[in-house]
C-alpha cells in the first residue's frame, strides 16, 4: 500500500570519497557525477584534522556504477573511494520528536517499541528527539526538519504551543511532512494532521502511520483527535 507523505525511496549508489581539502573539490566531484548522468539525492562533508576531509555521496539514476567510480578516483585530491550502504537502507524512514522533555520521553517509548515490531520484519524506522522549551525555539527546530534527509513525520510534544510554531506546522505540512500533535493547549492541534492525547499512543501511532508494513493510513484519520 502506498500512503501518502514524504516518501523517500532508496538511493541506487553511495560512494564515500576520502579527499585532501583543496578549493574546487566538491565542484570537480559533482562535474564527474553530472558527466555520467548521474543525479545526486544527498551529500554530506567530514572535515577532518588538518587537510583530510571525506564526503558522502548518495545517487540514483546511475548507469555505469563502475565507470562512475573510476572517474569520481581519478579527480584530483581524491584519496580513496569506497562504495557504502545508503543512510535509507541502515536508518531508513525518519520520524523526530520536538518539545517538552517529559512528554518527549513518553512519546519515543512507544515510537521506539512500535518501531521494533515493523524493524525486526524489515522495515528501517529510526526514531529522533529533542527536548525544547520556547516559541521561537520550537519553531526553529520544526522547520528545520523539512532540511534533514530521510524525516517523514515530527511529533509535537508539550502542553502548549501556538503562534509561530502553528506557522510552521503548516510550512513543513506543505512540504510533505506529517506532523502529529498531543492534544495540547494553543492553536498546533487545529493545524497538525492528527492529534493523539495519550503521549505514548502517539509515538505508536506516528510509526504505523511511516510504516509500509502497518495498515494506518493517514488519509482515514487526518484531522482526528484520540
Amino acid at each position: 500500500m502506498v500512503k501518502e507523505g514524504r516518501v523517500h525511496k532508496e538511493p541506487q549508489l553511495a560512494l564515500s570519497i576520502g579527499i585532501r581539502d583543496r578549493p574546487g573539490i566538491l565542484a570537480a566531484l559533482a562535474t564527474a557525477i553530472y558527466a555520467h548522468g548521474a543525479n545526486v539525492t544527498y551529500v554530506g562533508m567530514d572535515v577532518g584534522e588538518g587537510e583530510q576531509a571525506r564526503i558522502f555521496f548518495e545517487l540514483e539514476s546511475v548507469g555505469d556504477q563502475d565507470a562512475l567510480e573510476a572517474a569520481l578516483a581519478s579527480v584530483e585530491h581524491v584519496v580513496d573511494l569506497a562504495r557504502e550502504p545508503t543512510f535509507h537502507k541502515i536508518f531508513g524512514r525518519r520520524i523526530i520528536v520536538i518539545g517538552a522533555g517529559a512528554q518527549v520521553g513518553a512519546v519515543v517509548m512507544g515510537a521506539v517499541s512500535e518501531a521494533d515490531r515493523h524493524n525486526i520484519r524489515g522495515e528501517r524506522i529510526s526514531v529522533d528527539t529533542i527536548p525544547l522549551v520556547g516559541e521561537a525555539e520550537i519553531a526553529e527546530a520544526l522547520r528545520a526538519t523539512a532540511r534533514l534527509p530521510r524525516v517523514e513525520a515530527v511529533v509535537l510534544a508539550g502542553s502548549l504551543m501556538g503562534g509561530d510554531i502553528t506557522t510552521a506546522v503548516r510550512e513543513v505540512r506543505d512540504r510533505g511532512i506529517l506532523v502529529v500533535s498531543l492534544n495540547m493547549a494553543g492553536s498546533v492541534p487545529a493545524a497538525a494532521d492528527l492529534v493523539v492525547s495519550d503521549p505514548q499512543q502517539a509515538g505508536v501511532m506516528t510509526v504505523m502511520l511511516v510504516a509500509s508494513t502497518a495498515k494506518l493510513d493517514i488519509e482515514r484519520i487526518r484531522g482526528r483527535h484520540y
